[in-house]
C-alpha cells in the first residue's frame, strides 16, 4: 500500500513538474495560436530592459521602446520625444518578419537577418532570444488605446535627455545668484550612460561652435508619491555637485528648479537625435537597466506640463 502510494505521488511530481516546463518553454501552450498570430494579438509589445539577461546585444531591440507586428511588417518607438504620436503611437517601421514555429526572423533594414527564438512564459509575457548574440529580452503585451506612454515617458527619463544634442537656457526667473547661471547650455551623452557637459558660450550660439567647459557624471532620482518630478544631481569633475528638481514641460522643453539658490531655469531641446531604424543622426545610444534611487523632498514645481 505505502509503495502504491509512493508510486503514484512521484506520478503526480513528474506530471506536475512536466506542465511547468512546457508553461515556461513553448510559446504556444496549447497549439491553438501560432506565434504570428500571438505577435500580433497585441498592438504593442514593452520592451522591458530591466529584465534583459545575457552578456550581449541585439542592436534594434536595444534602441526599442515599444514593437509591433502587422502583417509581415515590424515597428518600433526608438525615441520618447515623440512617443505616443509617431506613427499613431505604433512608431516606424523598422524591417520586416517571417515565423517558422517558434523562431522569429527579422530582417532589419540596417541590421539585416536576426533570429529569435521566442518563448510564451505566460499570458503577460514572452521573450525574445537571440542565440548568436548571447542575449534575451523580455516582452509585455499592451492594447494602444490603454498604453500608458507617459508612464513609459518618465520611466526611462534618462533617455529622454539624451534626444537632444544640447538643451539650451531660454529664461531664469527667481532665486539667487550661483555659478549656474553661466551655463548656458546641457548636453546629456548617448553613448556614454551617464555623462553630461556643460558650456558657458552665450544663448544663441550654434550647436557646432559651442566650447564644452565643463564634465562630469549625472543622476536622476524619483521623486516619493509622484510620477512626474525628478531630481536631476550634475556631479562635475571638479568635485562640484548641482542639484535641481526636473520637470518636463513639454517634449522640446524641461525647468529645472536650482534647490540651493531657489533659481528656476527653462532649457529646450536643440537638434533632436532621431533614432530610426537603427541609425541616428549623430551618436549611438546605449542602453542601461534603470534603477534609479527615490528622494522625498518637498515640491517646489508645481506646473504639470504638457507632454506632448
Amino acid at each position: 500500500m505505502k509503495t502504491i502510494k509512493f508510486t503514484l505521488t512521484m506520478l503526480l511530481a513528474v506530471i506536475m513538474f512536466s506542465s511547468c516546463v512546457i508553461e515556461e518553454n513553448n510559446y504556444n501552450n496549447d497549439n491553438t495560436i501560432s506565434l504570428n498570430n500571438l505577435l500580433q494579438s497585441s498592438d504593442l509589445w514593452y520592451v522591458d530592459y530591466n529584465h534583459t539577461t545575457g552578456s550581449g546585444d541585439t542592436r534594434f531591440m536595444s534602441l526599442a521602446f515599444t514593437l509591433s507586428f502587422n502583417n509581415g511588417k515590424i515597428y518600433a518607438n526608438n525615441n520618447l520625444v515623440g512617443l505616443g504620436s509617431v506613427g499613431n503611437g505604433y512608431g516606424d517601421q523598422i524591417g520586416v518578419y517571417s515565423t517558422n514555429n517558434d523562431v522569429l526572423t527579422v530582417n532589419h533594414d540596417l541590421d539585416g537577418y536576426i533570429d529569435f527564438d521566442v518563448v510564451q512564459v505566460n499570458s503577460n509575457t514572452i521573450r525574445f532570444s537571440d542565440l548568436d548574440r548571447n542575449v534575451t529580452y523580455t516582452l509585455k503585451p499592451y492594447s494602444i488605446n490603454n498604453f500608458d506612454y507617459d508612464t513609459v515617458f518618465y520611466d526611462n527619463i534618462e533617455y529622454f535627455l539624451q534626444e537632444y544634442i544640447a538643451w539650451e537656457n531660454t529664461a531664469t526667473y527667481q532665486g539667487n545668484t550661483n555659478d549656474f547661471d553661466n551655463e548656458n547650455f546641457l548636453a546629456f551623452i548617448p553613448e556614454n550612460t551617464n555623462t553630461f557637459k556643460a558650456s558657458l558660450d552665450d544663448t544663441g550660439t550654434t550647436i557646432n561652435n559651442l566650447l564644452w567647459d565643463f564634465q562630469g557624471g549625472y543622476e536622476i532620482f524619483d521623486v516619493q508619491n509622484t510620477d512626474t518630478l525628478k531630481v536631476l544631481t550634475l556631479n562635475y569633475d571638479g568635485g562640484d555637485t548641482e542639484e535641481f528638481e526636473l520637470s518636463v514641460m513639454n517634449d522640446g522643453k524641461i525647468k529645472l528648479y536650482h534647490i540651493s539658490s531657489q533659481t528656476y531655469y527653462e532649457f529646450n531641446g536643440r537638434e533632436n537625435i532621431i533614432f530610426k531604424k537603427g541609425k541616428v543622426t549623430k551618436l549611438p545610444r546605449k542602453r542601461f537597466i534603470v534603477k534609479r534611487k527615490t528622494r522625498k523632498i518637498k515640491k517646489h514645481i508645481t506646473t504639470k506640463g504638457n507632454r506632448k
